[in-house]
């Protein structure tokens, strides 16, 4: 998930804050101080950490509670609108024709963000095409050459010409039919001369609609000085950030476009070409805070499935048969990673549990899929008709143990159950609270 151990550290709080007893000076210090350090070990910048905190603090002494609030869910909201301040607006990226200039320092993701960014277009009914003007690292130009064969995007490089500016040229003329032209530019180490030069070059020569900067999720505090850098250098329209799905706390990163006049405009999510998000802050912090993001959720579903493969809301319902749930494990295994799916429902499943637990998970699930293929239509109707004879020859028929039947029917119970819960009552209610935010 992304940003695991922040997002769990920030439900923590807010869940602490739901049941302390009376909202007052120190319920709401208390509060804060947790939020503080969450941020903080997260490497988000200290002045933004500090002034978040005495907004929240002033906010919740002294604003009067909404009509339908009671001062808790107040509290709740006041944190929800101050962290998505701090991270800003998402840089909007229109879907029309234009050209997209990508820059960054090496060993970014650069490369692999901008082959992501091409299917991203044409997912969305564009046609785009990518040019590598990337001459310094080898292997750039094999490497983007072949992640753009794999989704049939127009590519242009010139393998062994250290003439970038040349590339570019040559690359907009042959590639100026298609509607996004994407330029993925060479990086270096460190920030150096002869790399802001060939920037500002190829800055000239494309005149670009949007140059977007590229930044590791892992870079923490760093991440400020490159962004006022590459910014003061030629302009940044919006910011990248990469590899949010693994450990990196990538606070550094997200709080670094406040050092420029731009946004952030995507977040990288896992090694996938479809492993990128258009950033919209709410529905960032939305599931950072365990309330899910159903908008994302069902965006993913109809990029991913025909109409009657999932209906998103009957995974919201809290009755559903075995074949229900059969068709539900097969069309989340079309729409990804199921520790990213599971991230955009709400109540926080999925925040706590592991990557190997996950792959596990996720082994199960292809398990339980063949185990199904063994039971009658009624069965798969009504799990309740499956007593220890019928459980004996369903296992017999999948190749498996009777022990792994029940426990299918047991995940079937539990999964139900679950799906109860986001509709039902509770005093940490997500869905309720999403609701009252207009989060949905």
């Amino acid at each position: 998930m992304v940003m695991d151990k922040l997002g769990s550290s920030l439900q923590d709080a807010l869940k602490k804050l739901v049941n302390t007893g009376r909202i007052d000076e120190k319920s709401v210090n208390d509060v804060v101080k947790d939020i503080q350090r969450a941020l903080l070990q997260a490497d988000v910048n200290v002045q933004l950490v500090m002034n978040m905190s005495k907004q929240i603090k002033e906010r919740a002494l002294k604003e009067e509670v909404p009509s339908g609030m009671n001062p808790r869910e107040h509290v709740i909201r006041i944190v929800y609108q101050e962290l998505i301040n701090i991270i800003g607006e998402g840089t909007e990226i229109n879907l029309e024709p234009q050209t997209i200039m990508m820059i960054g320092l090496q060993g970014s993701g650069k490369t692999t963000t901008t082959s992501k960014l091409s299917r991203y277009f044409q997912k969305k009914g564009l046609k785009p095409a990518v040019i590598c003007a990337d001459t310094f690292r080898p292997g750039a130009y094999h490497q983007l050459k072949s992640l753009c064969d794999k989704n049939s995007i127009p590519f242009y490089g010139e393998e062994g010409n250290e003439d970038s500016l040349g590339i570019v040229e040559r690359g907009m003329d042959k590639l100026g039919k298609y509607d996004v032209l994407i330029i993925d530019t060479a990086g270096r180490h460190s920030l150096e001369q002869d790399l802001i030069e060939e920037m500002e070059q190829i800055n000239s020569i494309a005149k670009p609609d949007k140059k977007l900067l590229v930044l590791d999720a892992a870079i923490g505090q760093q991440a400020s000085e490159q962004a006022r850098a590459f910014n003061e250098s030629i302009g940044i329209s919006g910011v990248v950030i990469t590899k949010l799905d693994g450990t990196a706390k990538g606070g550094g990163a997200l709080s670094a476009v406040s050092e420029t006049n731009s946004s952030i405009a995507f977040i990288g999510v896992g090694e996938t070409s479809g492993d990128l998000e258009k950033f919209e802050p709410d529905r960032f912090i939305s599931r950072l805070l365990g309330m899910g993001d159903i908008r994302s959720l069902i965006e993913k579903a109809e990029e991913s499935l025909s109409e009657d493969e999932l209906d998103v809301e009957s995974m919201m319902q809290g009755r559903f048969t075995l074949k229900d749930m059969y068709k539900q494990l097969e069309a989340v295994n079309k729409m990804g990673p199921l520790k990213q799916v599971m991230q955009m429902m709400p109540g926080g499943m999925g925040q706590n549990i592991s990557e190997e637990q996950f792959q596990v998970t996720s082994e199960k699930l292809s398990r339980y899929r063949i185990i199904m293929d063994s039971m009658t239509e009624d069965e798969m109707d009504d799990p309740k008709l499956i007593g220890s004879s019928r459980i004996k020859r369903i296992s017999r028929g999948s190749g498996s143990k009777p022990d792994d039947v029940r426990e299918l029917l047991k995940y079937h119970k539990t999964m139900q159950n679950a799906m109860k819960n986001f509709r039902g009552a509770g005093k940490f209610n997500m869905k309720k609270m999403m609701k009252k935010f207009g989060m949905q």
